[in-house]
């Protein structure tokens, strides 16, 4: 999950058929007795919403960054669910942010729908990422998924109503247009067994997010609730991460190749030595390219791209 601006205005047929919609939907809740059947958004649905979404998050999940397009519909997701709220009785959802255009995010399936995940566990160096799952010994199966669920930290006060204060809330699930990922996320790098782990990063000293160890709990509560270390996910995040090992170690060959060529007396070594030298910026540039915004799993990317300088500065 990476940082996105919101860069783009409230669709203007949103704006104006949502407001209709919200008139139906504050007489259909607020009226005396409450309405007590469910009652139909459609708004949010809009293609205008879906084009803008889809242009804002480069086509990928809000969520795990994976591209959906080429396999699944994009599911218009409710950060605050509109319809009810997981382990809350009687909380007949956000209805009144059903078509609010800062409570819309493009997800996929996985990360929306309420599915159960092969999930890896134990140690990295026994899970094998890229075999067959069946008989997957290090693994547990996890319901995942966001559909209704909505924590909130417990120094929060849940809104029940549309005059209640949503600032008062304090969520424990991430909203990458709101708030900062890099600080409640990292990655689990290991160059000797390569596998991409999402985990909560620390956030020591604040009162609101973070755990009796340190941990933030935005952090853990988002990867646990949107199953960002779901197997497939996994597989997908290694296989990124194992293409940029090999095209780290490339580089770095190619660029040490190319200085010994250039050191020879003979120019058309020499020649050849500057050859390679560029073969080695174009698959530089490659590896910048792959942590570029529109790129699926970019923030991983660009989390191993640090840790890539850091180990080239040790060295």
């Amino acid at each position: 999950m990476r940082r996105v601006e919101r860069s783009e205005a409230i669709p203007e047929d949103l704006n104006e058929k949502g407001a209709a919609e919200l008139e139906k939907a504050i007489q259909h809740f607020e009226s005396n007795p409450p309405n007590p059947d469910s009652f139909s958004f459609q708004r949010y649905k809009l293609k205008s919403v879906k084009d803008a979404l889809e242009r804002i998050f480069h086509g990928k999940c809000a969520y795990c960054e994976t591209f959906y397009a080429s396999t699944q519909p994009l599911d218009v997701e409710h950060f605050r669910p509109k319809g009810a709220v997981a382990g809350e009785t009687g909380h007949r959802g956000y209805w009144w942010l059903a078509a609010d255009w800062d409570n819309l995010l493009p997800s996929c399936i996985d990360c929306n729908r309420k599915r159960n995940q092969i999930t890896p566990k134990g140690e990295t160096s026994q899970v094998r990422l890229l075999e067959d799952t069946v008989g997957f010994s290090a693994a547990v199966t996890v319901g995942s998924g966001k559909k209704d669920s909505f924590p909130i930290a417990p120094t929060g006060a849940r809104a029940r109503s549309r005059t209640d204060p949503i600032a008062a809330e304090k969520p424990l699930l991430l909203n990458p247009c709101e708030d900062d990922p890099e600080q409640h996320l990292t990655y689990f790098f290991d160059r000797e067994h390569p596998v991409s782990f999402v985990l909560a990063k620390h956030l020591a000293g604040d009162p609101d997010f973070s755990g009796d160890d340190g941990l933030s709990l935005k952090g853990a509560t988002s990867v646990h609730v949107y199953g960002l270390n779901r197997l497939r996910l996994v597989q997908a995040r290694t296989r990124l991460l194992r293409r940029l090992e090999f095209l780290a170690d490339l580089a770095i060959d190619l660029k040490q190749l190319a200085e010994n060529l250039k050191q020879k007396a003979d120019p058309e070594v020499v020649r050849a030595g500057q050859q390679v030298d560029a073969f080695g910026d174009r698959t530089l540039a490659e590896l910048v390219g792959m942590c570029a915004e529109d790129q699926p799993y970019s923030a991983m990317a660009k989390a191993w791209m640090r840790d890539f300088q850091n180990r080239l500065e040790a060295a």
